[in-house]
């Protein structure tokens, strides 16, 4: 059984959806171990609560410097024996040797179809706003393999998703989670746990 951590700094919509999944009996071989927030306000934590999932709070200000923060949530990750490492609107940025020493097991969800919309920048609603200055007609999620470049991981799966007239960036953002993220991040999860992803480079096949 796959240990999961779910690392997260908000409202915690990507978190519900892995644990209505996981209740559902959805998630293969791998169980929400742990809940981890940059945040101590934030409302995901009270989920965690309330689906009985052990939860920690590691706010970035409280250390030196990046690297000192990646060290102290390596040991809480590494005690904890968490095997599968999920950005769930994580917005605290990750040091690099955090990304090396997790290489393949850390997963995010990103609200557009990488490489589009994607990278420094990029998150919440200016993805979307950016999507609907541009004009495109489609648009959707991408679940990817974190790495050093932001955005710039091995990609697990896309979900595409239509821009309807007269769309807002908060219609946008809603539809798109509702139509692609819940469904694409539990899926991911459950295919890296139950061993069907197989990393080749920049190439992930899923057996």
């Amino acid at each position: 059984m796959t240990k999961i951590a779910v690392l997260v700094s908000g409202g915690g919509t990507n978190l519900q959806a892995l644990i209505d999944a996981q209740q559902a009996g959805k998630i293969e071989n791998g169980q929400i171990s742990l809940v981890i927030s940059s945040n101590p306000n934030a409302y995901a934590l009270e989920r965690a609560a309330k689906a009985a999932i052990p939860s920690e709070v590691l706010r970035r200000r409280d250390f030196s410097d990046a690297e000192e923060y990646g060290k102290a949530l390596t040991a809480l990750l590494e005690n904890a024996d968490i095997g599968l490492i999920v950005l769930a609107g994580f917005m605290t940025v990750l040091p690099d040797s955090f990304c090396r020493h997790f290489e393949n097991r850390i997963i995010n969800v990103h609200p557009s179809l990488i490489p589009s919309f994607c990278g420094e920048g990029f998150y919440g609603l200016r993805v979307h706003e950016a999507a609907l200055a541009k004009g495109v007609k489609v648009t959707g999620a991408t679940v990817h393999f974190v790495s050093e470049v932001v955005d710039g991981g091995a990609i697990i799966a896309q979900k595409a998703v239509e821009v309807e007239d007269g769309d807002t960036p908060e219609t946008l953002q809603k539809r798109v989670m509702q139509n692609a993220e819940w469904i694409l991040l539990p899926q991911a999860v459950s295919d890296f746990c139950a061993g069907r992803l197989r990393v080749d480079g920049a190439i992930v096949h899923k057996n």
